[in-house]
């Protein structure tokens, strides 16, 4: 599923061609022919990469759509396109949150990047945004990063239960994110901003996981030199989020079933119990029903626990969300990397999609986390992804990748070692000239190949590349689709 655009324009034929020039770079366009559809398609069906938006309408113009999508918290950033333009409107359109402005006609290249730098700035505010509402105990529904119907369902599961009280169950395998829709169900219900405690129920020892839920007394055994405070108390007023819940012993089942059902506690060693006011969400990565059919997890807390089941798809049976969520860790891992990381080259993100993902989002966050930690390109390539590759084709090809990528052929001293780069040029430098049959390559041919390589080397930065070429960016941009690179370009920043 292709990225989503907006492309709001009272003119009909402006209309037409805008979403053409979207369509072409792989975009999918929506349009709409005046502000206040806009409004409605935006409003009805969330998820837009970007919205093009004229300034003048008859029913609704562009300044008022954007002072909308304020008050309604629509994030998609906006690039302005309008027939008549002057400083003073430029400057409100910016102040109104636009990130790009256009005057009509605009280079279809030119559009294009304003796009691509859009969808990179709105996924970098996205990690921006979710990371800040995660540490306040406020993420929403906009948070979640996802294009499947399957999670959307989990999603509206999600925030029916948020209207309650009531324990949640979620089930899924490892690495699917049940923390992250348990985080969302406390953030979207009056229990915000409350504390969210989590336990992993698989992690602490069978002799201690009574003193961590529900705390101890100075005294109560061996090594208990002060009074301890149990998770239980920690989340009073919040919520509870106990992971790996089928790992909990038989004897603290109990003591979780008390808890529930009358909303008291007793720590280890106490005279009397405590009153707690706690939420509940439990998660597991294993079938509870069939633990408690076995004898392995008492039927009565399971079904105490199970009062709202969540079920959370595996990866593997939403490959719609492999795509959104490469790009969410790219700008993240990017930005925390200092580096300038466009995306997924094509056979990379065909890699992605057609990998089974055991380990889930998880597996896909640290596979793209090493990557970029190992590139040196504007794109993540296959190599970047070697144990994907070797999984998913075999040792050969990961074999054939590597043996593609500049290597000594013996031993090298670390002090005469030469850089990737530097290899490279001084490598290249003896034929490149030359074309295939050893003849002096046409003038054209070279020019167009100096192009690409400069695009490469500053990641696509026009700005950068038309400085080094030392010429301007309208020669470049009209170079560019002489010479059919216009795929090529991705970022406009100086």
């Amino acid at each position: 599923m292709m990225t989503r655009v907006l492309i709001v324009d009272d003119d009909p034929v402006q209309l037409r061609l805008t979403s053409e020039v979207a369509r072409r770079a792989g975009f999918t366009p929506v349009t709409a022919d005046g502000g206040d559809e806009a409004l409605r398609l935006l409003r009805g069906s969330p998820g837009f990469g970007a919205v093009i938006l004229d300034l003048v309408m008859p029913d609704r113009d562009g300044m008022a759509v954007m002072e909308a999508m304020a008050r309604d918290s629509i994030t998609a950033p906006v690039i302005i396109q309008t027939a008549h333009s002057s400083l003073e409107t430029v400057v409100s359109a910016m102040r109104q949150g636009a990130v790009d402005f256009f005057v009509k006609p605009v280079a279809p290249e030119r559009l294009i990047v304003s796009l691509r730098n859009a969808l990179k700035l709105d996924a970098l505010e996205t990690v921006v945004r979710s990371e800040r509402n995660r540490r306040a105990g406020t993420l929403g529904l906009d948070d979640i990063v996802t294009r499947s119907p399957a999670l959307h369902r989990v999603l509206t599961l999600s925030q029916k239960a948020a209207k309650s009280q009531i324990p949640v169950l979620i089930e899924g395998e490892t690495g699917t994110g049940k923390e992250l829709i348990a985080r969302v169900i406390q953030g979207m219900s009056d229990r915000a901003t409350k504390p969210f405690v989590t336990v992993n129920c698989s992690a602490i020892p069978a002799n201690l996981i009574e003193s961590t839920l529900f705390g101890h007394k100075k005294g109560a055994f061996t090594g208990a030199v002060a009074d301890h405070v149990g998770k239980f108390a920690e989340a009073h007023g919040g919520t509870l989020f106990l992971d790996e819940i089928g790992e909990l012993p038989p004897e603290a089942q109990a003591k979780l079933l008390r808890a529930l059902q009358e909303g008291e506690i007793e720590p280890v060693g106490a005279a009397r119990p405590e009153r707690v006011n706690v939420r509940v969400i439990s998660a597991t990565n294993r079938r509870l029903l069939g633990l408690a059919q076995t004898g392995e997890f008492r039927e009565d807390l399971y079904y105490r626990l199970n009062v709202f089941p969540i079920y959370l798809p595996p990866l593997r049976e939403r490959a719609e969300d492999i795509e959104p969520l490469a790009a969410h860790f790219i700008a993240r891992f990017a930005a925390e990397a200092g580096k300038r990381i466009a995306g997924l080259s094509a056979p990379a993100l065909e890699l992605l999609r057609g990998y089974n993902w055991p380990g889930n989002i998880r597996q896909l966050e640290n596979a793209v986390y090493r990557a970029i930690v190992l590139s040196d390109g504007g794109y993540l390539e296959l190599a970047d992804f070697p144990q994907i590759v070797a999984q998913e084709r075999g040792r050969d090809e990961t074999l054939k990748l590597t043996e593609q990528l500049p290597a000594p052929s013996a031993p090298v001293h670390i002090d005469a070692v030469r850089s990737r780069r530097e290899s490279e040029a001084k490598d290249s430098i003896p034929d490149r000239f030359l074309d295939a049959r050893g003849e002096v390559a046409p003038l054209p041919d070279l020019e167009r190949e100096l192009i690409a390589f400069a695009l490469k080397h500053y990641g696509g930065r026009m700005s950068k590349v038309a400085r080094a070429l030392k010429i301007g960016r309208s020669t470049l941009y009209r170079k560019l689709r002489d010479y059919g690179l216009e795929d090529g370009v991705e970022s406009d920043a100086a």
